[in-house]
């Protein structure tokens, strides 16, 4: 189950880097000026943003074999589609698909994953489940650059077919399948105010930074947004079986693991965003060195995450270790405030790995956490809540730092030339420290105590799990 799992949130993360890349390419090819070639990157997000909180429903209603299948069938097939695109509007219109995809095969799987996984074997599980989350991100501007500079731009969609058919296969094999008993009908009224309020509100948030917060699109999007998200508070509210169940957020460990979940997301993918576009436009560095500069966050993460799980985790609990861990990417953003063009590459590189280490501390500790406290019938609804705060945060902290960028000015005039300025890069990078201290703030709120049937000594994890009888990998 974790290896399907692990595929199908590795090709719907790095499909959101791996195609920026090709952006400029996209609108020389298809004689589309830059500011309607976002569309293709926004197409994907929007589209994800409206089906996430059907997930859960859709998971407890078919099972989370047949759902987690079909969503990396839709995703697979809409990658090939996308990569054979002849114009345009063809290819937004197969990004949407995408994104119907890639929103339910997330929340799907991850509910699927802590109900087979008990409390105490779930911290394992969040270091596993950050594989992905470390390697993606960094991943998708180098496979995209070289892609599209060494073959065609319709690589960047074309790597994702073999990846989604190895797990389709793998999972058609291997899972099986488990629907709860009494999933409730389908909340209409709660799917569509949920669906077009996210959908609004991340169309706002995406294009705010290029058309400007005061555009009427954006106001228009951010407006609308915010008006159906109020009146979906309002309808779940009084539904007796509501599709976003807000009862979830009673639940102090859930929702401040959530919370602390979100800030980090809006640092992490803020920060690297940001990185990305520092080393470029900034530091004069190819889109290949520049993903390779910010690929030592990646091991950083995945080395993080081993000393969390078996070493740090058992001992403090989630409370220190999030607090530590955000404390360590405030003081990496603030070192990077401080990279200069005359910066040795190998110090910028080794903060790089110091962020994600620090990030490791991060969502290893709120995912193990997150589900401690939810009873088994209600994972499939708190891992759709979980996922839209996440997929939320992530546009947010490239908003965000996008928008300031854009306020100090990313370019100033030195001798009659326009040059990069770095101290709107600077001010980013604290923008992004200051997220995180933020995030530290609200990890202070966890109770470790919620969370002790997480805390298990890996001795003790390994004894049990040797003496009880292995189960198979159920939806």
């Amino acid at each position: 189950m974790p290896v399907v799992y692990v595929a199908a949130m590795f090709m719907a993360i790095m499909d959101t880097t791996i195609v920026n890349v090709a952006l400029p390419t996209l609108g020389r090819t298809f004689r589309t000026p830059p500011d309607s070639v976002d569309l293709v990157s926004i197409a994907f997000l929007v589209s994800l943003a409206v089906f996430i909180p059907i997930s859960g429903w859709l998971g407890d209603r078919v099972g989370g074999r047949r759902a987690l299948l079909g969503a990396i069938g839709v995703f697979t097939v809409a990658s090939a589609l996308c990569g054979l695109s002849t114009g345009m509007g063809e290819l937004v219109g197969c990004r949407v698909l995408q994104g119907v995809g890639g929103g339910l095969m997330t929340p799907v799987g991850m509910s699927m994953l802590f109900r087979v996984f008990p409390p105490a074997e779930r911290v394992r599980l969040a270091s596993i489940l950050l594989v992905p989350t470390a390697l993606a991100p960094a991943s998708g501007p180098v496979l995209g650059g070289l892609f599209t500079t060494d073959l065609s731009w319709r690589w960047v969609f074309f790597v994702n077919v073999p990846i989604g058919a190895a797990a389709f296969v793998f999972g058609a094999l291997f899972l099986t399948d488990h629907a709860q008993p009494r999933p409730g009908r389908l909340d209409v009224p709660g799917f569509v105010l949920s669906g077009l309020g996210l959908g609004s509100a991340m169309f706002g948030v995406s294009e705010g930074p290029i058309d400007g917060w005061s555009s009427a699109p954006v106001l228009a999007a951010l407006a609308a947004g915010a008006v159906l998200l109020a009146a979906m508070i309002a309808v779940e509210l009084r539904t007796s079986d509501p599709l976003i169940d807000l009862s979830l957020f009673r639940d102090r460990l859930f929702s401040a693991t959530t919370g602390v979940f979100v800030l980090g997301s809006v640092s992490f993918l803020g920060a690297l965003y940001l990185a990305a576009l520092f080393f470029q436009d900034a530091l004069g560095m190819s889109a290949l060195r520049s993903g390779l500069t910010v690929f030592p966050q990646a091991l950083g993460v995945m080395a993080g995450s081993q000393i969390v799980t078996r070493a740090l985790y058992p001992r403090f609990g989630p409370r220190r270790i999030m607090v530590g861990g955000l404390l360590v990417v405030a003081g990496m953003m603030i070192l990077m405030a401080r990279v200069t063009t005359g910066t040795d590459l190998w110090l910028v590189r080794l903060i790089m790995l110091g962020f994600g280490v620090g990030m490791s501390c991060v969502f290893v500790p709120a995912q193990a956490a997150s589900f401690a406290t939810i009873a088994p019938a209600r994972t499939g609804r708190a891992s759709s809540v979980f996922n839209a705060g996440k997929q939320l945060g992530g546009a947010l902290g490239v908003a965000l730092l996008s928008t300031v960028l854009a306020a100090v000015g990313p370019t100033h005039e030195v001798a009659g030339h326009r040059t990069a300025d770095l101290a709107a890069f600077h001010d980013g990078f604290l923008a992004a420290a200051a997220v995180a201290v933020l995030g530290a703030v609200v990890a202070l709120t966890v109770h470790d105590a919620d969370a002790a049937a997480t805390m298990v000594p890996r001795r003790r994890r390994d004894r049990g799990t040797a003496e009880r009888p292995r189960k198979p990998a159920v939806g």
